[in-house]
């Protein structure tokens, strides 16, 4: 026969009130049924635990040493349950996020503070990282989630598309391809390129595209942040090659944009997350507050 906490908490009311009578109008259940649980408790440990008697009732010397650990043992049951319905009410909880920097930038903030509006009592967490750290650390189980792009199937994660992100050149208010309405990777030869490093996905797009018409991607200027590569056009160093996703960055203020007509230059954004792993309920509260921001932003 296995402990049960019935079982727990009948001895441990009996300790406290020292009568079978009272503790059984406090678990409002009958006497003999407290009876009962107390003798399968005994049996199940094989000691005695209560001295009784016609008018009194009293712990042995080991029921003595058991009722503190039984009472710690129930206080901490008592606070995961809580803790539990808390989390399944969502009005407490951590959101774990993994999530490329040109949508940290732009779009997330506003989704962050839409779901804080709505939870106040879940926290966000937020790393800010290429396409394949986000990936490692969803693998991981780092974070709950990530947002990003995959370039190949994984069978470790499964990808739910949120939008798709498309390139765009990006260049100075005075540059000559202001003029065009539609741009070609070709009108981008003479230019200075200013480029992602070769780890970001945005790059490996880059690189393909122009790979595919016979060119090789030799940038004037390679960057870690899509930041600095907007500070390098404006000061006239030369074009950038950016996702639509982050056209709303607020550096972008003076400058031209312009979609590049190319099958390659377009990206499926998503939230990864682990295969065969069910989200939180924060998490899962996050990503229909985060649905809704992409379309209120209509992506």
């Amino acid at each position: 026969m296995n402990v049960n906490l019935d079982h727990l908490e009948a001895f441990l009311s009996i300790v406290k009130l020292g009568s079978f009578t009272r503790a059984a109008r406090l678990l409002h259940i009958s006497q003999p049924a407290l009876t009962v649980q107390v003798h399968q408790l005994e049996e199940t440990l094989g000691v005695r635990l209560l001295d009784r008697n016609t008018r009194s009732v009293q712990p042995t010397q080991i029921g003595k040493d058991l009722a503190p650990v039984v009472e710690r043992l129930l206080q901490e049951i008592r606070t995961v349950v809580v803790s539990t319905r808390e989390l399944s009410a969502k009005s407490r909880g951590l959101v774990r996020i993994a999530c490329l920097p040109s949508i940290s930038s732009t779009i997330l903030p506003t989704a962050i503070a839409r779901f804080r509006r709505d939870f106040p009592g879940i926290s966000v967490k937020l790393k800010d990282v290429v396409s394949e750290r986000a990936l490692a650390m969803v693998k991981a189980e780092e974070v709950d989630f990530g947002i990003g792009h995959l370039d190949d199937p994984d069978p470790e994660v499964r990808l739910t598309a949120l939008f798709t992100d498309r390139m765009n050149v990006v260049f100075p208010a005075d540059c000559p391809l202001e003029q065009k309405r539609a741009i070609d990777l070709n009108d981008l030869a003479g230019f200075p390129l200013i480029l992602m490093q070769p780890e970001s996905s945005v790059r490996r797009l880059v690189d393909r595209a122009l790979n595919s018409i016979g060119l090789r991607p030799e940038p004037a200027y390679e960057v870690t942040y899509m930041s600095t590569a907007v500070g390098m056009v404006k000061a006239g160093l030369g074009v950038t090659i950016l996702p639509s996703s982050a056209l709303e960055m607020g550096e972008l203020t003076g400058l031209r944009s312009r979609l590049i007509r190319h099958p390659v230059l377009l990206r499926e954004i998503g939230v990864i997350e682990k295969s065969g792993r069910s989200p939180s309920p924060a998490a899962e509260s996050f990503l229909l507050s985060l649905n809704g921001t992409c379309r209120a932003l209509g992506l």
